[in-house]
């Protein structure tokens, strides 16, 4: 079971990000009556989601860590990367950026780098998932 839990988690964090970034957040400024009411939500949303990356990036990194005879160091330590960056992004996203973007603080730049760092912060995840899936698969 322990095995298979990296595998879960980066599926849950992955997951989430895509159907809050690319599903619910468009949802959001296509049916809510105002732009400021879609961002404030959407705002709260993304919150949420650097919790998810925690919850899901810090037990992962755990799980790999503890068992480097299990896999070849190399490996090992991309999906560290990946991890730590996905989990950097999420955090920077939060409480770099996200403050600039409520305070509406050169808007459209603060905006562009959050939407690249919560790109960056999926592309991670994914690629994460990819690793994990393909070992589990060739083990």
């Amino acid at each position: 079971m322990v095995q298979r839990l990296p595998v879960m988690l980066a599926a849950l964090w992955w997951g989430s990000l895509t159907g809050v970034a690319f599903v619910v957040v468009p949802l959001l400024f296509a049916h809510l009556p105002s732009p400021a009411q879609a961002g404030g939500m959407a705002a709260k949303l993304f919150s949420a989601q650097t919790w998810v990356a925690l919850a899901c990036g810090l037990p992962m990194a755990l799980i790999l860590r503890k068992k480097p005879a299990a896999a070849p160091a190399r490996w090992t330590s991309t999906a560290m990367f990946l991890i730590a960056a996905g989990v950097a992004f999420a955090l920077l996203l939060e409480f770099a950026v996200a403050p600039r973007i409520v305070a509406r603080e050169n808007l459209r730049l603060w905006h562009s780098l959050g939407s690249a760092m919560l790109v960056a912060q999926w592309a991670c995840a994914g690629a994460t998932l990819w690793r994990l899936v393909s070992r589990a698969g060739s083990s």
